[in-house]
């Protein structure tokens, strides 16, 4: 559960081992308060997501930087690929599950933050809003943005599985 969340939301399995061990390195520290703890589960993903996210806003003006380069008419060329219903449906779910965290790797951080706080850490735009320092317009665009790119990579994926069955 550590390891997945912070993965996901930076996107690099090195950097994702570092910060698991970070996060049990906590643990270990606050192993009495934890111990006794019935929330102990939630504490390690919460202390993962907090770290995850601290550790990619120390970054961010990299990510920022190369997410504003591209001009506003590239943009519009998200939105043309529709993402069916059916879009990997005939993959079962442990596949299905690996082709949506490989095409998540592959999005650039600006699309793939919101996207997972979203989905996989079931937080509303305003909290993404507030631990990204951007606004909730940006929120909204970045996961609208983002879905259409992670379609576009997920049904390449899913006719690259398909003519290989």
């Amino acid at each position: 559960m550590v390891y997945s969340t912070a993965v996901r939301i930076l996107g690099n399995e090195a950097q994702a081992q570092d910060l698991a061990q970070e996060v049990f390195l906590k643990a270990y520290q606050n192993f009495e308060h934890l111990s006794s703890s019935a929330a102990a589960a939630g504490w390690l993903k919460t202390v993962s997501r907090h770290l995850s996210l601290n550790h990619v806003m120390r970054y961010r003006k990299r990510w920022r930087f190369f997410s504003e380069l591209r001009a506003d008419n590239e943009d519009a060329a998200d939105f043309d690929v529709p993402a069916p219903d059916t879009l990997l449906s005939g993959i079962d779910a442990e596949r299905r599950a690996e082709l949506i965290e490989q095409a998540l790797q592959r999005l650039p951080d600006h699309q793939r933050l919101p996207l997972v706080l979203y989905h996989f850490e079931e937080m509303p735009y305003d909290e993404i809003a507030r631990q990204l320092h951007i606004s909730l317009a940006k929120v909204k665009i970045d996961l609208l943005r983002g879905r259409a790119a992670l379609a576009k990579l997920l049904a390449r994926a899913g006719l690259d599985t398909a003519t290989s069955l």
